[in-house]
């Protein structure tokens, strides 16, 4: 069938198939023409690639996501999905198939592929998985550990709950329930803002996904299938919260190699050393060197801080003394779904066919990453107030501080079940990151503001609707001003100015609106107050962090931490000899001194995260209300910037009887094409805090043309197809062969030009990273395969498979390439490189790239009546030399190639395994 995807007003898809694989295929297509850009930059944030066209600032992360192997996880973690639900992972592989059909086109419609010079990359079965990792890997913060070491370690462990704060930029979820009997219609309204930071194009999607078996509508994340978070199925309705629980640790190692320094070992908690895995890795860097990052796991998980290692026989420090790396030495992570291997991805699809409350509570015993409070209503009076996730089993010390790996005590001892529920009072449940039915697995939260005022607004009326909602979403009011606002009453003998501005602060009504004046001179007392207690010496310790990767550094500055911590800093008995009184006093002079000119709204602007930056952009971003603690939570940094980089992602209100009442909004709005007129349409929308309509009457819709890249339905054998003609269909073959199991081989020359987009697909994905060409532009590509072209000595070749690309071949005479430097060459020999193209629907089959390198073998051997092959694969590549092996090719010895440089190409010096197969062992 061909799939129909139809737009509201707002450029909203709802999308409509005849099962779910199709319409989790026409997901992943519409994604990709919407979101491509997005796509492809998380999919490279994923791998640990971005740097490679985003330039050095994408380096910090890049090095984490390699230490931390994020994608290794995420394929780890999809092998398990396919052994455990195959379902669930074919659901998924139907996404990822819909995502690269619809990458080509979307990449047209986005002009930042452009600008930096890049090509939509091959999606694996797993990237959504790495997507998802990728995007909360750090939402339980366990860089918070590193502060709080340093917080111990200069101002001693009671120091630690004065800092108590959610994150290095506190900003928090806000999600609330009503039942029937508080509203007017008589049934439940489930509605909330998920606050994180804001990117544009919005880390949340609007969208319908309706077959046979379901029609859900909900905020899906981009690259990711399914609605996972927010979604209303007709019947029931659902939402989460940061849960702030604390489930991933981090381990002190001692580590030393052994050896010739290539392998390494870890000290474990029976007193022996242990092998600890170890590789390095090449990350590219757009207009930089390449950097090398070495990348070392333990039994307990990655090395995410780099240490000095021991000596090769060394003993541990009889002392304790850590080794290196700042104050910690070698730092190791370990998490859940690297331990359990499972991302939690098989409640996805029970989600979206629940129709009871008891049917999303059993969807979420499978949930994994991350830990969330969910809250649910359904049409028949059921509620939903639960913790969801996996939270592992294990000491007190783990969940608070760094621990050391060599110590007993510190294992893991299976996960938490069954979850914490919480109640629903008075027909109001209210979950905003505060304490409540989380709090045996946290240690941090976020403080009770938001929830006991939303608790307060609820409890005035028993006739909400859920247009009234909005209201909610956007109140200003700021409770955490009572302790400056204290400390300002009890001032004298200040100057006349300094009278002035206190008193038009102690009658001002405590709201950050955009338009008050009185909200901008309390922030400028504030951010002043901040950054006096952040500069005196009692805290001095505490102003440069440790040398710490860049990754972690927000949760170690010092500025952000006095800001969210400053209501406790000031009510605190006695803070290390600081005379806070003197402290504001001297802060309300300097700001009556030079007081703000504006309001709140002039400075307090929106600053979204985006990959690349746009001061076009950037320049007109709106004003904003709300403030860090206030229900509407813009956040910013008091005492470093007014600048709000966090807040509402969406907001939602699902009306669970009626559906067509629901309401919701992004900040930008459902394209992610610059050019689209659903770019930022509902940013105005969301500025002034009104919801659009969800849509839920199809006529109300407009029916979307299919493209070129629409799919068509097959006999079921074949599974999904493009429209389009086969590949090269034209082009003359030296060599086409019936492989028996495979099918029709056509081996082609590479025409430079014309197979630039596979080629340039193909050399530049991690998967071909031994390949050597990863981070090249296309310009890159396309000149080293012209020059390859104009070469006696090398030529390269397409295979064709049935009409479709499937790997890419080269031949070399060896002593005319730098392999022939490091063997004694034969008459007749022939180098070979293979590089297998992504895998398309059945092609992963056992035997598929064996039965490829056959017909190439043939050619070769047959064809071009050459006596031997040679190989050179990298000595890392463990899977070429196993396939190679089962072929028939004897092994070498390992050999170091030279480096060379090539027109627009260096290729670096490179380990690799020689491997030769005859024409007699070939069966020739």
């Amino acid at each position: 069938m061909t799939v129909e995807i139809y737009r509201d007003a707002w450029g909203v898809p709802h999308l409509r198939a005849d099962d779910a694989l199709e319409l989790a295929h026409a997901q992943g297509l519409a994604t990709a023409h919407d979101r491509a850009w997005q796509l492809e930059v998380e999919r490279h944030r994923a791998r640990g690639t971005s740097a490679a066209f985003l330039g050095a600032d994408a380096l910090g992360w890049d090095r984490f996501a390699r230490q931390a192997r994020l994608d290794d996880t995420a394929r780890r973690c999809f092998t398990t999905l396919e052994r455990r639900d195959p379902e669930t992972a074919a659901w998924v592989r139907a996404y990822v198939d819909g995502v690269n059909r619809g990458l080509p086109e979307g990449a047209r419609r986005a002009p930042e592929f452009t600008t930096v010079g890049l090509a939509p990359g091959r999606w694996e079965p797993w990237t959504p998985l790495g997507v998802w990792l990728a995007t909360h890997v750090l939402f339980a913060g366990f860089p918070a550990k590193l502060w709080r070491e340093e917080v111990v370690r200069h101002l001693g462990p009671d120091a630690v709950g004065l800092f108590a704060t959610d994150g290095p930029g506190t900003s928090g979820s806000n999600g609330w329930l009503v039942t029937g009997e508080r509203t007017a219609t008589g049934g439940p309204v489930v509605a909330g803002d998920p606050h994180r930071y804001i990117e544009a194009p919005g880390v949340y999607q609007q969208i319908r996904l309706a077959c046979p078996e379901f029609d859900v509508v909900g905020l899906a994340v981009p690259g990711v299938p399914g609605i996972a978070h927010f979604g209303h199925t007709g019947t029931v309705a659902w939402a989460i919260t940061n849960a702030m629980a604390d489930y991933q640790d981090l381990y002190r190692e001692r580590l030393r190699r052994t050896g010739h320094g290539d392998r390494v070992e870890a000290l474990g908690p029976d007193g022996a050393w242990h092998p600890a895995s170890r590789h390095t890795e090449i990350i590219e860097v757009a207009d930089g060197d390449p950097v090398e990052v070495e990348v070392v796991e333990t039994d307990r998980g990655p090395v995410v801080v780099d240490g000095d290692f021991t000596g090769r026989d060394a003993d541990p420090d009889p002392d304790g003394v850590p080794n290196g790396g700042g104050p910690a030495g070698p730092l190791s992570l370990r998490h859940p779904p690297r331990v359990s291997e499972d991302l939690g991805f098989s409640s996805l699809l029970p989600l979206l066919r629940a129709r009871r409350v008891a049917d999303v509570d059993r969807a979420f015993d499978d949930w994994a990453e991350p830990v969330n409070v969910v809250q649910a209503a359904d049409t028949e009076g059921g509620l939903l107030h639960r913790v969801a996730g996996r939270v592992p089993v294990r000491s007190e010390d783990n969940r608070t501080r760094i621990v050391d790996a060599w110590e007993p005590g510190h294992e893991w001892r299976g996960w938490y079940a069954p979850m914490p529920r919480g109640t629903v009072d008075d027909g109001i449940a209210v979950m905003a990151n505060q304490r409540g039915p989380a709090t045996p697995f946290g240690v941090e939260f976020a403080p009770p503001h938001r929830a006991t005022r939303l608790r307060a607004l609820l409890g005035t009326r028993r006739d909400w609707s859920a247009a009234d909602m909005a209201a909610l979403h956007m109140d200003t009011h700021l409770a955490s001003a009572a302790p400056l606002l204290d400390h300002l009453a009890a001032l004298d003998g200040l100057t006349p100015e300094a009278v002035s501005l206190r008193d038009r602060l102690l009658h001002w009504d405590r709201h950050m609106t955009a338009d008050s004046m009185e909200a901008a001179a309390y922030a400028a007392v504030r951010g002043a107050v901040v950054r006096r207690l952040a500069a005196h010496p009692a805290l001095a310790r505490l102003t440069e962090p440790p040398l710490y990767p860049e990754v972690f550094r927000p949760w170690l500055a010092l500025v952000p931490r006095v800001a969210f911590a400053l209501e406790s800093l000031l009510r605190a008995e006695e803070l290390y000899g600081i005379d806070r009184a003197e402290v504001v006093r001297a802060a309300v002079e300097e700001v009556a001194g030079d007081p703000p000119r504006g309001t709140w709204g002039d400075t307090h602007r929106l600053a979204p995260w985006r990959a690349l930056p746009d001061p076009s952009y950037d320049e007109r971003e709106p004003g904003l209300s709300g403030d860090h603690d206030c229900v509407l939570c813009t956040s910013a940094v008091p005492g470093l910037t007014d600048r709000a980089a966090r807040g509402p992602a969406a907001r939602y209100v699902w009306d669970v009887t009626r559906r067509e009442n629901s309401l919701w909004v992004v900040p930008f709005g459902a394209s992610g094409v610059p050019d689209s007129a659903h770019h930022r349409d509902q940013l105005p929308v969301w500025v002034r805090g009104d919801l659009v309509p969800v849509v839920t009457d199809w006529s109300r819709l407009t029916k979307e043309e299919p493209t070129k890249e629409e799919l068509v339905r097959n006999d079921g054998k074949e599974g999904r197809t493009m429209t389009s003609e086969p590949y090269a269909e034209s082009r003359e073959a030296v060599h086409e062969q019936v492989v028996d199991g495979l099918g029709t081989v056509r081996v082609l020359r590479v025409d430079p030009d014309a197979d630039l987009d596979v080629l340039h697909a193909w050399v530049t994905a991690e998967r071909a990273r031994f390949w050597g060409m990863g981070g090249f532009g296309r310009e890159q590509v396309l000149e080293t395969y012209r020059h390859l072209d104009s070469l006696d000595t090398h030529h390269a070749f397409l295979a064709v498979l049935d009409g479709r690309p499937a790997a890419l071949f080269q031949t070399y005479e060896p002593t005319a390439d730098r392999v022939g430097e490091c063997y004694e060459v034969e008459p007749g020999d022939i180098g070979v490189h293979l590089l297998i193209g992504p895998a398309g629907e059945g092609d992963e089959r056992p035997g598929y790239s064996s039965a490829l390198l056959t017909a190439f073998t043939v050619y070769v051997l047959g064809v071009l009546e050459r006596s031997r092959v040679v190989v050179e694969p990298d000595t890392r590549n463990e899977k070429a030399i196993v396939r190679l092996t089962r072929q028939g090719f004897v092994l070498g010895p390992p050999v170091v190639l030279p480096e060379i440089d090539l027109p627009e190409v260096h290729l670096p010096a490179k380990k690799a395994q020689l491997a030769f197969l005859t024409r007699e062992a070939a069966g020739f």
